[in-house]
């Protein structure tokens, strides 16, 4: 028995490193991810309209460095650590300005900054090198890599755990005798977040029983008037949408008639529309101005209706999408959400264990790195307009080339993976290599930070769960106040990288399971 574990072990790390995980998103990072920021990021347009610049294919080289002569030299890890320079790679980003009605100019290659390189990832010196070469270029042959050098010092990027995005959390408030219940969702698209939370009070005299609260939204609105603002617009349309229950359909039928003097819908206008369309558009209408007044107070109505739209379109689930299309799948969603929630109330379901291994997420280097580089490119475009528009008010021909700045991305990103502190007001992101000892720097390698915090005492997500079995060590977590806050992955243990939902639902097709 013994004899064949071990087996089993050695097979696995002749195949897996113990880094693994932030080798291969980083390299998925720089593959892939960042032509899709790229690709994905807002058409900078200037001069009213009249010129715009597109952006095109980017072109990543290998790490060198810039002597004072002016000559260039490749530069390996020990080299940046002897002399306290960042080890990084060379950005290079095909532009062109377009002018309208003329011919498109080719597109130029645009120096725009520098990316710090994870060692051993496919653009590394290091990566595919045998242990003499290794030796031979300054290195540990045992190192693992997967940290990044930055003005000489060895920074690793630690994964950080969270709630699961995208997906419906149900949570009792309270005792069960006191009926409260929430549905919450962590809408994430394109590094924006947007925490969507569907809460159910039991009413007292008056109240509506389902409120929901979402960005940009102050306060709680009724589940029904955001229902009927994405296009549920009739009472029948609601109360079949969310359930076939008829005491589920009673209680929304309830809520209805106490939120709805929150509309004030005038009947006189109602009877006025001969036709079912006419009554549908009015009544959707009705929600979107209500929503409008919250938004966006004492402004004129075309600009509160407008906003509303805008608020609903981009900042309400926007994994689902952010255009007017969306939103009856809007509508379609929140209706399963609200009757899961109504389970919850009358225990006909489970909630939700926050601490379920299976309701975690882990984001590995990959992933941060993607958080990073997203808001240092828009720092780079909102600088690069900026610089386009100067050019412009002093009468000189606009280029390109001199528009970027190339220090802007770069010194972004260098700052936060110096310091730690990363987008979204995050601290502790990076760190500084622990080298205590060799096996001090692979359990640095393989630590999970949970972001709750330290000074709650947080007993259930302190807890070692039953469902972290073969995936987290019992043991290794440090004393006192970031007890079981901080974790190490078991030794064993390897990530599955998420996947395009795309090619999921193009295999769904083929099969035929869905039409």
């Amino acid at each position: 028995m013994k004899r064949n574990a071990w087996g089993v072990v050695d097979a696995f790390f002749n195949k897996h490193n113990l880094v693994d995980h932030h080798i291969k998103s980083y390299n998925d990072f720089v593959n892939h991810r960042i032509q899709d920021i790229i690709d994905f990021s807002d058409t900078i347009e200037l001069e009213q309209g009249k010129y715009t610049v597109e952006t095109g294919k980017l072109t990543i080289k290998s790490p060198y460095t810039r002597e004072a002569d002016g000559s260039h030299s490749d530069i390996f890890p020990t080299e940046a650590r002897l002399r306290n320079l960042t080890y990084s790679a060379h950005m290079y980003l095909q532009m062109r300005l377009n002018k309208i009605d003329e011919p498109e100019p080719d597109f130029e290659e645009v120096y725009i900054g520098e990316l710090p390189l994870m060692l051993k990832s496919n653009i590394c010196h290091l990566n595919g090198l045998s242990k003499d070469e290794l030796v031979e270029k300054g290195e540990d042959p045992q190192d693992p890599g997967g940290y990044f050098i930055v003005n000489g010092s060895e920074r690793a990027i630690v994964t950080m755990e969270e709630i699961a995005p995208n997906k419906i959390i149900l949570e009792r408030i309270g005792e069960k005798e006191e009926r409260r219940a929430r549905a919450i969702v962590t809408s994430i698209k394109s590094g924006f977040r947007a925490r969507i939370s569907l809460e159910y009070r039991k009413p007292r005299k008056t109240g509506v029983f389902l409120r929901i609260s979402f960005p940009y939204v102050p306060g709680e609105i009724p589940l029904v008037v955001l229902l009927r603002a994405l296009g549920l617009s009739t009472d029948q349309d609601i109360i079949t949408h969310i359930s076939d229950n008829f005491n589920y359909q009673m209680i929304i039928a309830d809520d209805m008639q106490v939120s709805e003097p929150d509309l004030k819908f005038e009947q006189e206008e109602m009877d006025k529309l001969s036709s079912k369309e006419e009554k549908d558009a009015y009544l959707t209408q009705r929600a979107v101005r209500y929503i409008g007044n919250r938004v966006a107070k004492g402004m004129t109505e075309e600009y509160r209706i407008k906003r509303a739209e805008d608020v609903i379109d981009g900042y309400l689930l926007p994994h689902i999408g952010v255009d007017p299309e969306n939103r009856y799948e809007k509508a379609v969603y929140l209706a399963e959400m609200c009757e899961m929630l109504l389970q919850v109330i009358n225990e006909e379901r489970e909630p939700h264990d926050k601490d379920h291994y299976t309701n975690k997420r882990l984001r590995v280097s990959g992933d941060l790195m993607e958080d990073l580089f997203r808001t240092a490119f828009s720092n780079l475009t909102r600088d690069m307009s900026y610089q386009l528009e100067r050019s412009f008010t002093r009468g000189k021909e606009p280029s390109v080339k001199q528009a970027v700045r190339s220090d802007v991305l770069t010194e972004n990103i260098k700052h936060a993976i110096a310091t730690g502190n990363w987008t979204g007001g995050r601290a502790g992101v990076s760190q500084l290599l622990d080298r205590t000892s060799y096996m001090g720097t692979l359990s640095h390698m393989r630590r999970v930070v949970s972001p709750l915090s330290r000074s709650q005492p947080h007993f259930e997500a302190r807890d070692l769960h039953p469902t972290q079995f073969g995936k987290i060590c019992p043991n290794e977590t440090p004393e006192g106040p970031n007890c079981g806050l901080v974790k190490n992955l078991a030794l064993m243990t390897k990530i599955s990288e998420g996947s395009d939902p795309k090619e999921i639902e193009e295999i769904i097709r083929q099969m035929e399971v869905l039409n």
